[in-house]
């Protein structure tokens, strides 16, 4: 997660190649919910970081985060496009009825589709950073975005060229808490630290 950038714009074409892999994300159903909206107006950005209280970090000795990206990425999804596919014919249950879902699986779209851009920011040269739209900040981006209201906001990836953030490297996890081991992640034919521990 790059947290510094060094303010300059990002081409178009290089923003819309990230964006377009966005249309080969896993969708449940192909119901396709993910929705972004991208800002790349300096103007538009500076006043996020306000809303943000940037300058209040920054004060306390943290890089600019949002203020110096060349672009930000608002990763959205519609949750109703879900439930539009799966009343349709070919995906109803047994009863023609919606299906009982596991889990919100627009939720995990919007992540796959956030992954996504990640990845492809790396492949352009670029770097990106994450961070959840919290309560306080959803309804200033709802309102300046014009983000309507049946669109969940899910998370804001931002891009740009990456320059040293020693302070936000001193306080984030990477710095404070250590990658767990993959065996405590990762588990072989079943769940059990004896399999895992075989596989040294």
């Amino acid at each position: 997660m790059v947290r510094h950038y060094d303010g300059e714009p990002i081409d178009r074409e290089a923003l819309e190649r990230i964006l377009s892999t966005v249309r080969r994300a896993p969708s449940a159903g192909f119901s396709q919910g993910q929705r972004l909206v991208v800002v790349t107006e300096p103007a538009m950005l500076h006043a996020i970081g306000d809303a943000m209280s940037e300058d209040e970090a920054v004060a306390e000795g943290l890089e600019p985060w949002v203020t110096s990206a060349g672009a930000i990425v608002v990763v959205c999804v519609r949750e109703d496009d879900y439930h539009d596919r799966y009343q349709q014919p070919d995906k109803v249950d047994e009863t023609g009825g919606e299906i009982d879902w596991p889990v919100p699986y627009w939720h995990f779209d919007a992540g796959a589709a956030a992954m996504l851009v990640l990845l492809a920011a790396i492949d352009e040269g670029l770097g990106a950073g994450l961070f959840g739209v919290f309560p306080d900040l959803e309804p200033f981006l709802r309102e300046r975005l014009a983000i309507p209201d049946d669109v969940t906001l899910v998370a804001v990836i931002t891009l740009g060229r990456p320059l040293p953030d020693p302070g936000w490297s001193a306080v984030t996890s990477r710095a404070t808490k250590p990658r767990r081991p993959l065996p405590e992640l990762v588990h072989w034919e079943r769940w059990g630290p004896a399999q895992n521990a075989n596989r040294g």
